[in-house]
């Protein structure tokens, strides 16, 4: 049984939720440069929005935290945990919102709010394809259609981070889209494509739900200190601790392809339609289709 831990009066947690490869680290990176970061310069290896859940969250709660039994009995556990210094806090996560019995993965109780980030499929798949080691389109397609899909190692003892349930890329979307508490829907491709709109709308969502203010200046130098190729080049000279390792034990490239991965250049006639077919439903309400 999990521990008994005193309740903060308030819900202090902003949820920065997304399927794995859909910019969720980018958005992590623009938080950084404006709330932790002096000059706004980020660093990718020195990020101070950390993830959820990492080992250290359920030290005092269970000794047997790599059963998943225990770790669903007590996720909102450590969050409550979590809240205690009564701080706004953004935490990264890519868990699905899942629900397990009388327990779930989070709660109005300790959550203020959702940054949920989404990005089309058909060019997820490609960044699936490289980042988790698949073999060919196929094969990163039945990681992204399968239910019960888990990342991360439970029985990596000495790893800091913990298996994460992110099931399929049509039952995360749902389930995020179901938590009604202040909730921010943000695509990829709008960040792309009109990034101080998005970001400014990101802002003011944060604004509204905090006491927290961002000065339009500050917003626009995060937006430039977080592009795409110099989030790459920091890559390309000291690496990146989160990146996933291949086979071969190597770090792949995690900042890929961003804005130049383009589904309709990259995949063929067959995997686009099933994709489609796959997902049709949550893309046509997105507006993908």
């Amino acid at each position: 049984m999990g521990k008994e831990i005193n309740r903060c009066n308030l819900s202090m947690i902003i949820w920065l939720a997304s399927y794995p490869k859909s910019g969720n680290t980018w958005v992590r990176l623009f938080l950084d440069s404006l709330l932790f970061k002096q000059d706004g310069n980020v660093n990718i290896n020195d990020i101070g929005i950390k993830q959820f859940p990492l080992r250290g969250d359920f030290s005092s709660l269970t000794d047997k935290i790599d059963d998943e039994n225990e770790f669903v009995k007590n996720c909102n556990l450590a969050q409550t945990k979590i809240n205690l210094d009564n701080e706004i806090k953004f935490l990264k996560t890519h868990h699905a919102l899942w629900r397990n019995g009388n327990y779930s993965f989070t709660n109005t109780e300790n959550t203020l709010g959702v940054i949920h980030i989404i990005r089309d499929p058909r060019n997820v798949i490609t960044s699936v394809l490289n980042h988790f080691n698949r073999d060919d389109y196929e094969h990163a397609l039945e990681f992204m259609k399968n239910p019960l899909q888990c990342i991360g190692d439970r029985q990596r003892g000495n790893s800091a981070d913990l298996m994460t349930i992110i099931s399929s890329w049509g039952n995360h979307y749902r389930s995020w889209r179901k938590f009604e508490k202040n909730n921010l829907l943000i695509k990829y491709e709008d960040l792309i494509n009109k990034p101080e709109e998005e970001f400014l709308k990101l802002c003011n969502f944060v604004e509204k739900i905090t006491s927290l203010k961002f000065e339009k200046n500050l917003v626009l130098k995060a937006i430039k200190n977080c592009e795409f190729d110099k989030l790459n080049r920091q890559e390309e000279t000291n690496g990146f601790r989160e990146g996933a390792k291949n086979i071969i034990g190597k770090n792949n490239k995690f900042f890929y392809l961003g804005p130049k991965n383009n589904w309709k250049k990259l995949l063929n006639k067959e995997i686009k339609c099933e994709i489609e077919k796959l997902f049709e439903k949550e893309m046509l309400e997105i507006g993908y289709l």
